[in-house]
């Protein structure tokens, strides 16, 4: 058929009919276990230690917001948090927001170092 080209003939031995089995699973098995181990798994655990911390707060808990905002939790009810950020000024956030818990007294040394 092809001046320049040979043809390529097919040969009908024994290893071209035999279809992968299980040797063919295990790189794509492999993967997806690596894609749990390595993704799946640490995300479900950082999601159930800051489920904990926000079942644990407090009145009087120093937090950190998503947003950045430092402040002392004044009042919490099941869904929102009322954070103190600085003297009279009261921001109301959701419980979700809240990022991090600080050490007891970071706020108001915080507060006082702002003060000229």
């Amino acid at each position: 058929m092809g001046f320049f080209i040979t043809d390529a003939l097919a040969e009908a031995g024994p290893a071209a009919a035999q279809d992968p089995g299980l040797v063919g699973l295990i790189l794509p098995v492999g993967i997806m276990l690596a894609f749990f181990f390595l993704f799946i798994l640490p995300q479900q655990r950082k999601t159930k230690e800051h489920k904990k911390m926000v079942e644990a707060l407090n009145k009087g808990s120093e937090v950190i917001t998503t947003g950045g905002l430092l402040g002392r939790v004044v009042d919490l009810d099941e869904n929102f948090v009322q954070l103190e950020l600085s003297d009279n000024v009261l921001v109301h956030v959701q419980r979700n927001a809240v990022a991090s818990l600080l050490p007891k007294g970071t706020y108001k040394t915080r507060k006082k170092s702002d003060k000229p």
